[in-house]
């Protein structure tokens, strides 16, 4: 299990220097680092736990672990970001999730667009972001991370595991992976982030179906990200793209 000396390890290592917090067992990371950062906590304050009661996901949904067989953190970010640009936050931490999965534990690990961790198809990580904006500008972004390293949580039809890999050498990789390519101030930023996801994109090239924010259902080809990160769709009707929603693989490999 990680302790707070791993998590101020984990920070030198990508020479930052921010407060730590870790909790055997807290109701969400997210919830105890959104309040760090609405207090006005540095960027790269780390939050970490070895269970949580309230883990929460995408869409309202829940996020469920099991105690001690997970790696479950959240870090405060302050990017000089359009909020319009919010999504490529989300598929850097992607790319930077299955960079980690890979080089630690050796896992067959893709992303499935826009926050999913995907071994063998099935679920096994997935990403979390939320923001305060002020005049269209980021005041706070708080990237939340689960990954299941040793088991799965039982009774959750369609997860997967990363592998019984170590945790603190885990998330030393996703930040060490994740710094590597955070510019968000430089222009290249959103073609650099556009670039290395679609390496690890496992819904590109696929059949999918995309329920967007207005409950409107969207099926068609995954053909390409746009510079903002969004999903681009070839359908009946032509070219569409996903900014925002949910999106089911339909079956069959990639194109």
């Amino acid at each position: 299990m990680l302790s707070e000396r791993d998590l101020r390890h984990a920070l030198e290592r990508i020479g930052a220097d921010a407060p730590v917090r870790f909790d055997e067992v807290t109701r969400s990371t997210q919830l105890t680092a959104l309040g760090l950062a609405e207090a006005g906590a540095p960027e790269w304050t780390l939050v970490a736990a070895g269970h949580q009661t309230e883990g929460r996901g995408r869409l309202g949904r829940e996020w469920v672990d099991e105690p001690g067989r997970a790696l479950l953190f959240s870090v405060v970010l302050r990017p000089e970001l359009a909020a319009s640009r919010g999504g490529l936050i989300t598929l850097l931490a992607g790319w930077a999730a299955v960079t980690a999965c890979r080089q630690v534990a050796g896992a067959d690990a893709w992303c499935k667009w826009p926050n999913d961790v995907l071994v063998g198809g099935a679920k096994a990580g997935g990403i979390l972001a939320e923001s305060r904006v002020v005049g269209g500008r980021f005041e706070h972004v708080v990237l939340g991370v689960g990954l299941n390293l040793g088991a799965a949580p039982p009774g959750v039809p369609g997860s997967a595991v990363i592998g019984d890999a170590d945790s603190a050498a885990t998330l030393e990789v996703f930040l060490e992976a994740f710094v590597s390519r955070y510019v968000p101030a430089d222009p290249a930023f959103p073609n650099g982030v556009v670039g290395t996801y679609r390496e690890v994109c496992e819904t590109l090239g696929r059949r999918v179906r995309a329920v967007t924010s207005g409950s409107r259902t969207v099926d068609g080809e995954a053909v390409d990200l746009d510079e903002d990160g969004g999903l681009v769709l070839r359908t009946n009707a032509g070219l569409e793209t996903v900014h925002f929603g949910e999106v089911e693989h339909l079956g069959g490999q990639r194109g």
